[in-house]
């Protein structure tokens, strides 16, 4: 199956929006599913970095670790699940819009199953994101251009 891609247009540098949507423990603010993220190690988030993300889908909470494979600020990131069930492989591209005034932030999330998230995956898994993706942009969108992220 191919990755579930979204855009959005926002009213942020590239710098702002790679600062924030890179910084994982700003997940649970933005990605409805995201209920805790607790980085692994002190040093700033670089390539190797690894964060252990817990989301809920429907009652339950599953908690996967995620290794960041590239950062090139304020581009583009790469991060992939390395354990659990479902495998999550987010990549993120800012692009500058009006003279770097603004930007275009695309989010390609695909999927990998392992055990029973082979059934989860195409059943659950990818259906939930296809609906929450498109809000949780809107969101991340309504938080950088109110100017409440930091």
């Amino acid at each position: 199956m191919s990755a579930i891609t979204e855009t959005i247009d926002i009213s942020r540098s590239p710098a702002d929006v790679f600062s924030y949507v890179t910084d994982p423990t700003h997940l649970p603010e933005w990605q409805e599913s995201a209920v805790s993220v607790r980085r692994l190690g002190d040093a700033p988030l670089a390539v190797g970095s690894k964060v252990a993300v817990t989301r809920r889908l429907g009652r339950r909470e599953f908690t996967s670790t995620m290794q960041v494979i590239e950062l090139e600020p304020p581009r583009h990131w790469h991060v992939h699940g390395i354990d659990g069930p479902v495998r999550g492989d987010v990549q993120g591209t800012i692009e500058p819009l009006d003279g770097g005034e603004r930007s275009r932030l695309t989010l390609s999330l695909d999927f990998e199953g392992h055990g029973i998230g082979k059934a989860i995956v195409p059943l659950v898994v990818r259906p939930h994101v296809r609906k929450e993706m498109p809000r949780d942009e809107l969101t991340l969108k309504g938080i950088l251009e109110s100017g409440a992220a930091t």
